[in-house]
């Protein structure tokens, strides 16, 4: 057995689609676009939720007790933090090799290195020449 995709539930489908496909630069895949819902080559999906149910929910704090995290693995992690702090995306770069960034509508996802031999996400790096004594757990 293996994940499939995930499926991000929004708010806002037109913007949620904007900020992964032009800020954190998904690229669609237009075969499965439909009236709220959408698939990108990540392995995200966006589903919208209905109108008179998504009237109901009012922005709130980031979303750091949810119970779960979309990981997305990076050619080159610093590069990619930079690019992102630079369009004002709220991310936190930590020591042991990823950076946690927060959605429009406060979904926290992870950006990881990928270990170039395997092409899989490297978990876990401890960089003991950076550790600077805080506590950066993610």
């Amino acid at each position: 057995m293996r994940l499939q995709r995930a499926i991000l539930f929004v708010k806002d489908f037109d913007q949620m689609t904007e900020f992964y496909r032009d800020v954190l630069q998904m690229k669609p895949l237009p075969h499965t676009a439909a009236e709220g819902w959408l698939e990108f080559d990540s392995g995200l999906a966006l589903h919208a939720i209905p109108v008179e149910i998504a009237q109901e929910i009012h922005p709130g704090p980031i979303l750091h007790e949810t119970p779960l995290k979309l990981a997305f693995a990076v050619d080159d992690l610093e590069a990619e933090y930079r690019r992102l702090k630079g369009l004002d995306v709220p991310i936190t770069l930590y020591t042991w090799g990823a950076a946690d960034g927060v959605d429009p509508e406060g979904n926290i996802f992870q950006l990881c290195r990928v270990q170039l031999e395997t092409n899989q996400p490297v978990h876990h790096v401890i960089d003991d020449s950076q550790q600077d004594g805080t506590d950066d757990s993610g």
